[in-house]
């Protein structure tokens, strides 16, 4: 077979073949498949583990269940999103009940988070580049760098969970209607304190997907969730057992608790299955791939700091807007509060799941593909583009059928659900009528820069800044000069929102174009980052 006919995903040889890799989950062919090197054969296909001759491969794992196939980590991705949705929703409908007028102080948990997914998206999203490399890396260093990752990342989760808790009414400031702004600071002080684990929560489930493991996030959406509302049913609901209405810092304390409880049994589960959980009272070999160790930091700090530059960049623009936002009232901090719920939500879970497939296989294949060191072929573009591809085929078959039913029939009733407000249910109905088709695009973007994320992450950061420097902020600066003394302050709100989804989609597109132009030139292969393995 021809060299440009295709291979099978192998790793090439390194230093620590002669060392002891332990494998997750113990099993003895991984071991074999992470000790040998294999002679090429055809590209893996995107439904198994390997291809049709690779002789490790189970009819287990060929199964549309399997963890390593495209399908089987799609089913649990949706899993492990779905369950939060599920929560989110139920939250504001019992807080709307506790009191309305404070859904819009619940929100602020939302802008922590967007505060968090900055380091959340910093090193973590490198993960599918670097740990998903698994041609060029055993597994043993691909979960030592993993366990690296984590640790990093707690103590930057605990260092912003402290800078958040003091700066907590400065926070409510810009982010909380003055109407609810003194009910809200103990609020934030509490939810301050879910950056560190919610950091913890990302860490493990962004590198254990990276690692095939995407039971892993599975674990922790399901303790999470079902704890979280089974103590919302017995403390916040209609159906409590306590006398007495409920404060919104009860809601707060039991999701501290749910966070908590969530990332700690997701961190127990894969030191488990990784053969970590008893090292401290037997400690790891200093030859142990496993081990955490600087280089595995330094290995992902080049990548980490473009998605990081990406998401700081991206997320202080949107916090800058978000504050426009709430300053329209409460009615309109409350609508878009819904908005995002619905939007954000149960709508978005299929995006959310097809992206950290794709990131995940498209990092496998770029792995792959590195060690070939060769130009590439339109087949080996193809390749590396395919679960993007497939992704996008299947956003498109769940979005634009939710989109039109949403729009025309169901956007109103359920913001008025949610809501228990006919003011802020018809605001709500009119931001989506406004932006949600653009949200179409922004499914379709989502997986293509997905293959710039998991092979290139400087042209994804480069793709970004197309967009937020071209749309995002020239429209946020008219914002803030005219939006608010226009008579429908929305409409500049609209423009920036879903304006920035429909020219993403074309930036996105464009760098995808120079992106593949230079792989059959032999330009991206190799260069700067291909010599990141001699930092291990």
């Amino acid at each position: 077979m021809r060299a440009e006919d295709g291979y099978r995903y192998r790793r090439v040889p390194v230093r620590e073949d002669t060392e002891n890799d332990t494998n997750m989950g113990g099993n003895s062919h991984d071991n074999q498949s992470d000790e040998t090197s294999r002679e090429p054969t055809t590209w893996r296909s995107l439904f198994s583990v390997g291809t049709a001759t690779d002789e490790v491969a189970t009819t287990k794992n060929k199964l549309w269940g399997g963890r390593e196939t495209y399908h089987g980590a799609l089913l649990f991705n949706a899993g492990s999103f779905i369950l939060p949705a599920v929560y989110d929703t139920l939250a504001k409908l019992w807080i709307a009940h506790i009191n309305d007028k404070l859904i819009s102080t619940a929100e602020t948990y939302v802008y922590i988070g967007v505060v968090v997914e900055v380091i959340n998206e910093g090193l973590p999203r490198a993960a599918y580049k670097v740990i998903g490399d698994k041609s060029r890396r055993s597994h043993g260093q691909r979960i030592g760098i993993a366990n690296t990752m984590i640790i990093f990342q707690l103590c930057l989760g605990m260092l912003m969970s402290v800078i958040i808790c003091v700066a907590a009414e400065s926070f409510t400031k810009s982010f909380v209607p003055a109407e609810v702004r003194k009910e809200s600071v103990k609020y934030v002080r509490i939810s301050a304190f879910s950056t560190f684990f919610s950091a913890m929560n990302t860490a493990v489930s962004v590198s254990t997907r990276a690692l095939d493991r995407p039971d892993v996030p599975l674990v922790i959406s399901s303790v999470k969730t079902a704890i979280n509302i089974i103590l919302d049913v017995l403390f916040i609901s209609i159906y409590r057992v306590t006398p007495g209405t409920p404060s919104i810092n009860v809601q707060a304390i039991i999701r501290l608790v749910c966070d908590a409880t969530g990332a700690l049994s997701g961190l127990i589960y894969y030191l488990s299955i990784s053969g970590l959980l008893w090292t401290p009272f037997h400690p790891l070999e200093p030859t142990d791939s496993r081990r955490p160790h600087l280089p595995g930091l330094v290995l992902m700090a080049k990548p980490g700091s473009y998605t990081f530059a990406e998401s700081a960049i991206r997320n202080a623009l949107y916090m800058w807007l978000i504050s426009g936002i709430v300053s329209l009232g409460n009615n309109y901090a409350t609508a878009w509060a819904i908005f995002n719920t619905i939007r954000w939500g149960l709508v978005m879970v299929p995006v959310y799941s097809l992206e950290a497939t794709t990131s995940t296989f498209i990092g496998h294949a770029w792995g792959y593909f590195r060690s070939l060191g060769r130009k590439a072929t339109n087949r080996d573009i193809f390749q590396l583009m395919k679960p993007a591809l497939l992704s996008c085929f299947i956003a498109l078959c769940i979005e634009i059928p939710l989109c039109l039913i949403m729009t025309f029939k169901t956007a109103y009733p359920f913001a008025l659900y949610l809501s228990n407000d006919p003011v802020v249910a018809e605001i709500t109905a009119k931001m989506w009528r406004s932006i949600d088709w653009c949200y179409i695009f922004y499914a379709v973007t989502t997986q293509l820069a997905s293959v710039l994320l998991a092979t290139r992450p400087r042209w994804y950061l480069a793709q970004s800044l197309v967009s937020n420097i071209l749309w995002v902020l020239p429209w946020a600066i008219v914002v803030q000069v005219v939006g608010l003394d226009s008579g429908d302050p929305w409409m500049w709100h609209a423009i920036v929102f879903g304006g920035s989804l429909v020219f993403s989609f074309g930036a996105v597109t464009t760098v995808l174009a120079a992106w593949a132009r230079g792989l059959k030139k032999g330009k991206l292969g190799e260069g700067p980052e291909g010599s990141e393995e001699r930092a291990e």
